[in-house]
């Protein structure tokens, strides 16, 4: 449902635009080019809803402010750019308002910044209003050389498909953290759900390897694979052997868990400097369209399945 929302608003604003747009909707980020030609302006956006995305007894709000930071610099990390600031708006229910549960918010939001090597990334400005349910919207702003921005859409028969990281984790974490009555923040699944990073670093990398198409894994494996299959017009084959399961989860969860905030990427076949980067190859691209998971069983076809806001 998600996916058709998004074409219905972007069919009611067809034909509109300016040459300032590069990139609209679509891909991570929008991709503005409104300077002298050097650089592209990348622009992206990303909410943090309370019951949707957290649950307010369960997780710490330092983690839920890091969160928000990261949800939309892995944008900007998916398309190969350099965070260089963001605005961010805030809809505070009272029980926030009025409790030092903000303030934590906002500190570990702050932290994130130094914990992810940005001593750049300024707040650019944004809104704070009061309502029913906690609301953080992050828009961050990145740059990138003019005309390499890393799209959805450049995936080609015969590259081949990576992943960076480890996939399951999040959702171990999240399962562990509603499920047990006192449940223990450090464990590792737990870490990785409540605290993600942003891989800022390998997405520049992988720009200028180049890589041919990427995106980051927001929702899942499974969704995110067909958005990008679809994006560039093939079919994506994984080797489900090969995907990397995070310790203490298993390939069903590997396959499904959102707010990963992995890469997913394609390289041609050729493509040399991966060997020293914490990616693993999953499979490969094909003629045709959607993803498929090989297994000892055969090979099926792996729907657009993982998180859903709806």
């Amino acid at each position: 449902m998600e996916d058709q929302l998004i074409r219905m608003i972007e069919a009611l604003w067809a034909g509109r635009g300016n040459s300032r747009v590069a990139v609209g909707g679509g891909d991570d980020c929008g991709v503005l080019r409104v300077s002298d030609g050097a650089v592209d302006w990348l622009v992206t956006s990303d909410q943090l809803i309370q019951n949707r995305h957290f649950v307010r007894d369960r997780h710490p709000p330092r983690d839920l402010g890091r969160k928000a930071l990261v949800r939309s610099l892995s944008d900007i990390a998916a398309m190969g750019g350099r965070p260089l600031c963001f605005l961010q708006t805030v809809c505070l229910p009272d029980w926030a308002a009025r409790s030092q549960w903000h303030e934590e918010f906002q500190q570990g939001l702050r932290a994130a910044a130094d914990d992810l090597d940005l001593p750049d990334l300024a707040l650019l400005g944004g809104d704070v209003a009061a309502g029913d349910l906690f609301v953080a919207t992050v828009t961050a702003i990145g740059q990138v050389a003019a005309g390499t921005a890393l799209l959805r859409s450049g995936a080609r028969p015969g590259d081949q498909l990576y992943v960076s990281g480890s996939l399951g984790g999040s959702a171990r974490g999240l399962e562990i953290l509603l499920g047990d009555p006192d449940p223990p923040l450090g464990h590792p699944a737990v870490r990785r759900h409540c605290a993600p990073t942003a891989r800022l670093a390998l997405g520049r990398t992988l720009r200028e390897l180049p890589a041919t198409a990427a995106l980051d894994l927001s929702d899942g494996l499974s969704i995110d694979a067909n958005r990008l299959a679809d994006a560039s017009s093939v079919a994506l084959v994984i080797e489900a052997s090969r995907v990397p399961v995070f310790p203490s989860a298993e390939l069903a969860d590997a396959l499904v868990s959102g707010e990963e905030y992995e890469l997913l990427f394609t390289c041609h076949s050729a493509c040399a400097g991966l060997e020293d980067l914490d990616v693993t190859a999953i499979g490969r691209v094909e003629v045709g369209s959607g993803v498929w998971l090989e297994s000892d069983e055969g090979r099926r076809r792996l729907g657009p399945e993982g998180f859903s806001h709806f």
